[in-house]
């Protein structure tokens, strides 16, 4: 049973979540899946809008 309002998520507790925004500010690589597909994407259309200009 839930209770409303309340979370507990062991990753934040150890200190996890804090280590891996720590090392996505200071490398500018994302560590979401979804973070990560943006900045590939991004970075594979900048090469390929230069190839054809």
């Amino acid at each position: 049973m839930k209770i409303p309002g309340l979370s507990f998520s062991l990753k934040r507790a150890v200190g996890v979540t804090k280590i891996k925004q720590k090392v996505s500010k200071r490398t500018g690589v994302p560590t979401t899946k979804h973070g990560l597909e943006r900045k590939v994407g991004g970075a594979v259309l900048k090469g390929v809008k230069k190839l054809f200009s």
